[in-house]
């Protein structure tokens, strides 16, 4: 019999009314964002609610969440950065060098003296001995130092390659260590990426590795590429080393454990400083960093060690009281303070020659962490915002007309069950919308085409249903048998050919990037909504019409 259980009708009506809940947001996108950011606002800075401006407002009861929209719709901007890997050999075995050289030290008897020579290449370290009949018994106590790597796919590999040749010892990092680095490398640029785009509060970037060692980045709704650029491509390599002394010739020839760096308050580059060139501690060690201001009223930036940097600082403070030690920002040496007194609390303050936005810039950097390597820009662009107006015009039109055009066939050719199927769609395009808000999906230009795709394949299976109640019509069945078989023998076809298109949409979301992502979830969502709105809602449509006007004839 044609009829729908009381307990079917009220879960059909629940989704139905939490779906268009949850899109309804999308219809005052402008005011609601503002609504949202502004809520931010107060979060960050602490703004009283009773406080809060009226032109902001959106009600509580009512959700406020948004479908994102990506960089080809609200513009912004979209960069291709090649990570630089093999720096981070050398910063490895600069860390390296301590415990090889108190190894050989240990040695001294049989090895002689040690000093470090000129590296040839990157992440090679080449030692000199005395004791040229040592050279072998060196190379045995390095090779000792070697451990295994840690990669799954490397078990029994060592992390070093030992060798001697024009009688100096090589030290280099195997190969197998050498992908294990890469990989490693690349993973912490992207989530030290991440964290410095999320600090600054955009909206669902695009941050994905492409191939060994790039990495795309697409943040909506930001200025510029150049704004993004300073923003992420800035490696903030905070580190605190000693100081040698002081100098006004860069050329000046220094001891190969020693490196000079430019000062970053000297404007006309004739102030440098000789450092000893492994740090004391480094910015990983941080925990914590804020902005703020010096004693003098300047701005400056507070920061905190965790308990293994704090320990460190503390034990090279309470050495050397009353000698100055430096704090380096990427080579630059921005602050050079005299110890006055052992610092043991783990926590300190950069001043320096900074602006409030510089000040708030490097702490967003030092707490985001430290980039372990330099960065390529391939390729960068800006999308305008107008363009992005253009985009999201030109799928409104898109939209409608298909809209209007499936609208008006429906109607035609199945005249009172074509307005049932309209009306399920116009709720359909609602459910998508108030979905892509739940999950808080990014709607691109592909997904919009994804939706006006929906709109064509959503009639579909009401189609298949329709053309069956006239078959069942023609061989003179009842119109509620008619209508009840119908929906009985085009419910295999149905599920058939939506559960195909839904694997498809699944395999594009795992397999694809960007674009085709955002094309798969709306045309996955669209395919879920479609049987839900033609299996579900137009049949209790039909159910509720049929119950009221009980028609002993109808024409589909």
């Amino acid at each position: 019999m044609l009829q729908i259980s009381l307990t079917k009708r009220f879960l059909i009506l629940v989704v139905v009314f939490v779906g268009i809940l949850f899109a309804f947001p999308n219809f005052f996108y402008q005011h609601v964002e503002k609504h949202n950011d502004y809520n931010e606002l107060i979060k960050v800075q602490a703004i009283s609610e009773d406080a809060s401006d009226d032109s902001f407002w959106w009600p509580k009861f009512l959700p406020s969440r948004l479908v994102n929209l990506g960089l080809d719709l609200r513009g912004g901007a979209h960069l291709l950065a090649e990570v630089q890997v093999e720096e981070v050999y050398n910063d490895r075995m600069d860390t390296l060098w301590p415990d090889i050289r108190d190894a050989l030290k240990a040695e001294r008897s049989k090895v002689g003296s040690i000093r470090r020579q000129k590296e040839y290449k990157l992440g090679q370290l080449r030692i000199s001995v005395s004791k040229k009949e040592g050279l072998k018994r060196a190379a045995e106590i390095v090779e000792g130092l070697a451990v295994p790597v840690s990669a799954p796919s490397a078990i029994g590999s060592k992390n070093l390659n030992v060798y001697i040749q024009a009688e100096e010892l090589v030290v280099e990092f195997s190969d197998a260590e050498k992908l294990e680095m890469d990989d490693r490398t690349i993973k912490q640029s992207l989530e030290i990426i991440r964290r410095r785009v999320d600090e600054v509060g955009t909206r669902e970037p695009t941050i994905q590795r492409q191939g060994k060692r790039r990495i795309l980045i697409q943040v909506p709704g930001i200025g510029s590429a150049s704004e993004l650029k300073s923003l992420i491509g800035t490696t903030a390599r905070l580190t605190f080393q000693e100081v040698v002394r002081r100098t006004s010739n860069q050329d000046e020839i220094v001891q190969s454990q020693d490196k000079i760096y430019k000062s970053y308050n000297d404007k006309d580059n004739n102030d440098f400083f000789v450092l000893k060139r492994s740090p004391v501690v480094t910015g990983e060690d941080l925990t914590d960093a804020q902005p703020s201001f010096d004693q003098n009223g300047f701005p400056s930036v507070n920061f905190r060690f965790n308990p293994s940097g704090g320990k460190k600082f503390g034990i090279f403070t309470s050495n050397n009281i009353g000698s100055p030690f430096a704090i380096v920002l990427d080579d630059e040496v921005i602050s050079a303070p005299v110890i006055r007194d052992a610092i043991m609390g783990g926590a300190g303050q950069i001043s320096g020659n900074f602006s409030v936005e510089e000040s708030a810039e490097l702490a967003i950097l030092l707490r985001a962490g430290a980039l372990p390597a330099g960065m390529t820009f391939l390729e960068e662009r800006t999308i305008g915002p107008e363009l992005g107006q253009d985009s999201i015009d030109a799928g409104k039109i898109a939209c409608v007309v298909a809209f209007l055009a499936v609208l008006i066939f429906m109607f035609l050719s199945y005249g009172l069950f074509g307005l049932f199927a309209n009306v399920a769609l116009i709720i359909n395009v609602t459910l998508i919308f108030g979905m892509l808000s739940i999950i808080g999906a990014t709607l691109t230009l592909p997904g919009i085409a994804g939706i006006v795709l929906t709109i064509g394949m959503a009639v579909d299976a009401n189609v298949l249903i329709f053309e069956r109640i006239r078959e069942e019509l023609k061989s003179s069945k009842g119109p509620a048998r008619a209508i009840e078989v119908g929906y009985e023998k085009a419910l295999s076809a149905i599920l058939d050919a939506n559960i195909t298109t839904l694997i498809t949409a699944i395999i594009l979301f795992l397999m694809g990037s960007g674009p085709v992502r955002g094309f798969s979830i709306t045309l996955g969502l669209g395919i879920v909504t479609s049987v839900f709105t033609a299996i579900y809602l137009t049949r209790l449509l039909i159910i509720l019409w049929f119950e009221r006007i009980r028609p002993k004839k109808i024409e589909v």
